[in-house]
């Protein structure tokens, strides 16, 4: 077995224990997960101790508690910046004012998943695969969750999934080859927990492989454990996606905990979303998706931010975001680039968009651009009739 490559560590830097409010807190503590879940940053009081808040913050969190709980972790809260506003860390999850600003444009179900769900917490939305609501709790909660609307409990809706019914529709659906567990956040759930839901999915033959969507490694390194990793390595085929979307997100706490999901097998694929003041950055996106790869994590998807109400200040235009993909392509290692998406308003899908390569295509041939602008042409092949 060869040893895990050292990382730089300047790119790595871990912001914890940082400036959290306890300077004396021990290494035991701060490195454990129920730890770090007790004392969450909930309140404004937590907030004003250590932050300087900005109007449309303050006046965001006071109304938090009727569209989407706060809730940061301690080693989340270390790696925002204190004096700034418009820090990319804070603007993911503290709440903001522009969250009731009316849009009429924005959804409180912008996928569709409620129409495509036969099954409470199930959705059935592409013909293979399925979407599995196992929690409505996550370690933190973003500012721009898509479903926000069942989340936190403060949401308009409450989760309530059906766990027999979803696998003895499971059971019954043969064409499913692929569940997709998610939420909230299904490594909040005990090792134990989550166990026995992945041997329960295990148990049905044509369920090819499983994935898990999850913010923890990012939000709460601290539960990505020896046992955890052991547990998940029973049940390969098994994937993890994380959501990271800045690189200041990367912490050498973070780093480790994925090389020790890598290193139990478990391959990991990154999904970013498109966000205002956050990553709508050609720069930005580049060191992130660069650190990722120095993770063994795959960039996969970069998201156009759902019209999820109250999330316009944090949306950028279409156009940005193929500017990054631009600004990628040719440009670093084709590993880094993800594939830009946009998940239809209303339950259409991931439908995914591109700059524009090919400049003419008819039946003799097809005339294209590289990343150099620089065009060529591709001869298409002549069908001869027999």
């Amino acid at each position: 077995m060869h040893d895990t490559p050292t990382l730089p560590e300047k790119e790595f830097r871990s912001h914890a224990p940082g400036y959290w409010f306890d300077q004396n807190i021990a290494p035991t503590d701060w490195n454990n997960a129920a730890w770090q879940l007790r004392n969450r940053v909930t309140t404004l009081k937590q907030l004003e101790q250590h932050l300087t808040l900005s109007e449309e913050e303050r006046a965001g969190v006071l109304l938090s508690g009727n569209k989407l709980a706060m809730s940061i972790t301690p080693h989340y809260f270390n790696l925002m910046d204190a004096a700034d506003p418009g820090c990319p860390i804070r603007r993911q999850v503290i709440p903001r004012i522009e969250e009731t600003w009316e849009d009429p444009d924005e959804m409180s179900d912008p996928c569709g998943e409620d129409s495509h769900m036969p099954v409470p917490g199930l959705v059935h939305r592409y013909p293979d695969r399925v979407l599995f609501l196992v929690t409505d709790r996550c370690a933190s909660y973003c500012r721009y969750c898509t479903r926000s609307r069942v989340v936190s409990g403060v949401g308009e809706q409450e989760l309530h999934t059906e766990f027999e019914a979803a696998l003895r529709y499971l059971e019954r659906h043969t064409e499913v080859r692929d569940v997709l567990l998610s939420g909230g956040d299904p490594l909040l759930f005990s090792d134990a927990k989550l166990d026995a839901l992945l041997t329960r999915l295990r148990a049905i033959k044509h369920i090819e492989f499983i994935r898990i969507g999850s913010r923890v490694p990012i939000f709460l390194p601290q539960r990505i454990t020896p046992e955890l990793c052991r547990m998940l390595q029973k049940h390969h085929p098994l994937w993890l996606s994380i959501h990271t979307n800045h690189p200041r997100e990367l912490t050498t706490e973070v780093r480790d905990g994925l090389a020790l999901l890598a290193n139990h097998g478990v391959p990991l694929g990154n999904q970013s979303v498109l966000l205002r003041g956050v990553n709508d950055n050609a720069e930005v996106m580049k060191s992130l998706v660069h650190k990722l790869l120095m993770c063994r994590v795959r960039p996969y998807y970069l998201y156009q931010c759902d019209l999820i109400q109250g999330s316009s200040h944090l949306r950028t235009s279409v156009a940005d975001g193929i500017e990054i993909i631009e600004q990628l392509r040719g440009h670093t290692t084709g590993y880094a680039i993800p594939q830009f998406v946009i998940d239809a308003p209303g339950g259409g899908g991931k439908v995914p968009l591109n700059p524009d390569y090919v400049l003419l295509r008819d039946e003799q041939r097809v005339l294209i651009r590289n990343y150099e602008g620089k065009t060529f042409e591709y001869p298409e092949p002549v069908l001869v009739r027999r």
